[in-house]
């Protein structure tokens, strides 16, 4: 499958939208046919980046910075499951997306040019397009677990699933209908087994 057709075929998870980093969380996906990451190279890892508009068009990832990506997305995964399930956050998750946060300048410095005068920016250094990436992924993610939308962040219930989404409402059980259609099947299909066993 590419990475058109795996995008596409899912669409974000509700709250994703608004939350870069549940779709950052998401981007490892658990597809019938087996597991899928849209982060999975350098080149994947920068269009998605440039696509969520958190590397500048034309910037370019290398390998080491696709891996730090993907650690990082694993701690979020991590502390997203600690707090859909009640459980304390690890440690390790909590360190690594601190770490994230701190990597990078979060003041805008005051900067001057002829085009837009004086002004405010943070440095956007070429060489640390995915620190700056991973920053403001960290950030998304501190304020999705603490902020208004916490209490309604839920797992999905579709097997094999394994994406996160914010409940629209309380008896929502799945990311998506395609997950809810797949459960129902399942559902529907092991009723009529046990009705007509051959």
């Amino acid at each position: 499958m590419s990475q058109r057709t795996a995008t596409t075929a899912h669409s974000p998870a509700p709250g994703a939208e608004q939350h870069p980093a549940l779709d950052f969380a998401n981007s490892l996906l658990s597809l019938p046919t087996g597991p899928f990451d849209l982060l999975g190279s350098p080149e994947a890892a920068t269009a998605w980046l440039i696509d969520h508009e958190l590397a500048p068009a034309g910037g370019r990832i290398y390998q080491p910075c696709t891996a730090r990506l993907h650690e990082l997305r694993e701690s979020v995964r991590e502390l997203l499951a600690a707090r859909t399930t009640g459980q304390p956050a690890p440690t390790d998750a909590l360190k690594a997306v601190n770490a994230a946060l701190t990597a990078t300048p979060s003041t805008p410095l005051l900067h001057w040019d002829a085009e837009r005068g004086l002004h405010r920016a943070l440095p956007h250094p070429a060489d640390r397009i995915a620190d700056h990436a991973m920053a403001q992924l960290a950030a998304d993610a501190a304020e999705l677990l603490t902020g208004p939308d916490a209490d309604r962040l839920a797992a999905c219930g579709g097997t094999p699933c394994t994406r996160f989404y914010v409940r629209t409402h309380a008896s929502r059980h799945w990311c998506s209908t395609r997950c809810g259609d797949r459960v129902r099947a399942a559902r529907a299909y092991a009723r009529k087994r046990a009705t007509n066993p051959s």
